[in-house]
């Protein structure tokens, strides 16, 4: 497969790069800066560009089998657009692109509130909200221009990302949040969202995941 990657600098994004180089799929990674990610490979097109500008977008998927979305602004507390605006702009660009599927990744507090559990609902995510909470608005406007879409999208909500050394398994619900679900490793993520690009069963659902 051909798979556009945007975020491929990032935490987790260098961890989808590599991996899907390791499966044997055409990489096209969209990066602002090309020397920030340290990844070369024969398969592996480097585009200089920014999800941000719509004008960029479309050439840099072109021919593109899926897309996927790794976007992510770090710790940012400040207002932020790229979640929302990158990925309008993603999907108003898929369609001369020669593809509609497109996995995303989001956070699990950008989810409703009333499904998680008490300590969740009452602690984990009203301090989340109170340091992050520009960025997870944000997030929560990029699902609903998702959901509100055509496209054949999945979104998936992880909990706190860590750089643990991959378990190589993870557990996944399209039905709500999961029982204690604390953490996962961006590796394992990674590995989810791979395997997402080609299950048709996970298209146009959001996918809860931990480890």
């Amino acid at each position: 497969m051909r798979i556009a990657i945007f975020g491929a600098s990032g935490g987790t994004g260098r961890h989808v790069v590599r991996q899907a180089l390791s499966r044997n799929h055409e990489v096209i990674a969209v990066v602002r800066r090309p020397d920030a990610l340290a990844v070369t490979d024969d398969r592996l097109t480097v585009c200089q560009g920014d999800v941000l500008n719509a004008d960029c977008i479309g050439q840099a998927i072109k021919g593109s089998d899926a897309v996927i979305s790794a976007l992510g602004v770090g710790n940012q507390r400040t207002p932020t657009t790229l979640y929302s605006e990158g990925v309008s702009n993603l999907v108003a660009a898929l369609p001369t692109a020669g593809t509609s599927r497109l996995v995303a990744i989001s956070a699990a507090p950008a989810g409703p509130w009333s499904e998680t559990g008490k300590f969740e609902r009452l602690v984990i995510y009203p301090l989340l909200q109170s340091f992050f909470g520009a960025m997870l608005d944000d997030m929560r406007l990029m699902e609903k221009i998702l959901t509100d879409s055509e496209i054949d999208w999945t979104i998936f909500r992880p909990p706190r990302l860590t750089d643990h050394e991959a378990r190589g398994t993870y557990r996944t619900s399209t039905s709500g949040p999961l029982p204690h679900a604390r953490t996962i490793a961006r590796s394992d993520l990674a590995a989810a969202v791979l395997d997402a690009v080609t299950d048709n069963s996970l298209v146009q659902c959001i996918v809860a995941i931990a480890d």
